[in-house]
């Protein structure tokens, strides 16, 4: 069953909750047994969740407040559930980024949060370095049983980036190759490592060297992979199954050939599952979709269940067996953080949950309905490209019209910046009908949403609604130009100077 046990609570009394003056008496479990002088987050956050942005500004990432509220997207979130965000100010709306797929689960998903409370209460040693802990062996048989068969073994790690790192050090090792392969458009991660094997420049300008031996080819173009396949220096193929950067799914056939081309010439087929797996395509790991069996996989995002960063890379045997070769090497690759027993119990939990509560089934069905109906939207509207996508991660492509008057507005925004008009989607979205969707990847216009794998029907058709709405006011009317844009596509340009 998809959904909640926990009672979503008014509005009201979720801002009344977060507003509460905690100078005066605590009663029932707002103490939670506090002592005077203990750290007391409530009160923290009644005296200074007001100045979130003033303390970015002053402390962290200036542009980031700037460019939120260029957006219009400057709101004082108070509390989450499921698929819903709700403001300080009573209103609420619906989550179609889910923290970049982070929140497959939807927000505060109660089976994570008892089983995060029950690892608290148990009081176990944790990180104690020197041992092999119960919790992370259980997690990683839980992740073997989901592969191809259980000749893999697990790495865990902190993220998506450190895992892609993991893969960069595990194919070297195995094949004493020095070279990577990677696909145009691909993102991985923005570590030094990662960053290499990223193929959106806007990433990678100005950071200087990176790492050596990383090059691209075009993304489904297996020629292309061949030739350089050939030279016999290839240690591994990274790829996405479908590119997070512009949802491009890879071709039919694709990631087969790839497969097949690597062994043929002694190199391996790593397959990042950062964003695609657990779900999110309709099946457990997009790679089934393809018949393939990767040589490595990195995951991270859902594992996590909204609450602990979690990563992990799961590699065949002779690979890691490659790494790890005697016990002097024991420690050869390791993070600190790893085995945590919080992020532990979050993937337990999660995967766990993904299975009794069969979201992945529910997140194929409503996926594959979802993009239909957007497909049937965009044949209304002539400045839709392309549907595309898997499951519950979709992508809306856009061009220009052939409408001559609706042609000349576009040509403009396009002048001013390039992929402007999907930020104009976006936007009245966002202000108008309070879903919260993004562009996919600079200088695209490509709306992607990757909605919470627990989404249910009447919120995906509340989505389609709202798309199709905002796109006919923007083809009716000059607000291209004079409505939406006069508000963002001026601060957008003046901004990125």
């Amino acid at each position: 069953m998809i959904g909640r046990t926990r009672r979503l609570e008014p509005v009201v009394d979720l801002v009344a909750e977060h507003t509460v003056d905690h100078a005066g008496d605590h009663t029932g479990d707002h103490t939670g047994g506090r002592s005077a002088g203990d750290f007391d987050l409530r009160a923290l956050l009644a005296t200074r969740a007001s100045e979130a942005f003033s303390l970015h500004e002053r402390y962290m990432n200036p542009q980031m407040p700037r460019i939120l509220r260029t957006l219009g997207f400057d709101r004082d979130y108070v509390r989450a559930e499921g698929a819903w965000l709700y403001d300080a100010d009573g209103r609420r709306y619906l989550d179609f980024l889910a923290g970049f797929g982070v929140f497959a689960l939807g927000r505060c998903h109660p089976a994570i949060e008892r089983a995060l409370r029950d690892a608290m209460e148990c009081a176990l040693p944790n990180m104690v370095q020197m041992e092999c802990g119960p919790l992370a062996g259980l997690l990683a048989e839980a992740l073997v049983t989901r592969m191809p068969n259980d000749d893999y073994r697990v790495f865990f790690t902190n993220s998506g980036a450190e895992s892609v790192e993991t893969i960069l050090k595990y194919v070297r090792c195995a094949t004493g190759r020095p070279r990577v392969i990677f696909a145009d458009h691909a993102f991985h991660g923005l570590t030094t490592g990662a960053l290499s094997l990223n193929g959106a420049h806007e990433f990678r300008d100005r950071f200087g060297s990176l790492l050596p031996g990383c090059s691209s080819v075009p993304f489904g173009d297996i020629d292309a992979l061949r030739r350089e396949l050939r030279a016999g220096d290839v240690a591994a193929f990274v790829v996405e199954p479908i590119q997070g950067k512009g949802v491009f799914v890879a071709p039919d056939g694709y990631l087969r050939d790839a497969s097949e081309l690597c062994h043929e010439h002694g190199a391996l087929l790593a397959v990042d599952e950062v964003q695609t797996g657990l779900g999110r395509t309709g099946t457990m790991f997009a790679f089934e979709q393809w018949n393939v069996v990767p040589d490595l996989v990195s995951i991270a995002k859902a594992l996590s269940g909204g609450y602990i960063p979690v990563g992990a890379v799961i590699a065949k045997r002779a690979v890691v067996e490659k790494v790890f070769d005697k016990m002097d090497r024991a420690v050869v690759h390791s993070s600190t953080f790893g085995q945590n027993v919080m992020a532990m119990t979050a993937g337990l939990a999660t995967l766990h949950t993904l299975d009794t509560e069969h979201v992945v089934t529910h997140a194929a069905t409503v996926g594959t309905d979802l993009i239909a109906k957007l497909r049937e939207v965009g044949r209304r509207h002539e400045v839709v490209e392309e549907v595309r996508g898997r499951g519950l991660m979709i992508g809306i492509e856009f061009s220009r019209p052939r409408l001559l008057r609706l042609r000349a507005q576009w040509s403009l925004l396009e002048t001013m910046r390039k992929g402007l008009f999907t930020q104009l989607v976006v936007v009245p979205l966002f202000r108008d009908h309070g879903i919260l969707t993004q562009v996919a990847g600079d200088h695209q216009n490509v709306l992607k949403i990757l909605p919470p794998l627990i989404t249910t029907t009447e919120q995906a058709d509340e989505f389609v609604g709202a798309f199709d709405a905002v796109l006919g006011e923007l083809e009716r009317s000059l607000g291209l130009l004079f409505g939406v844009g006069r508000s963002l596509a001026l601060p957008a340009i003046r901004h990125s100077r």
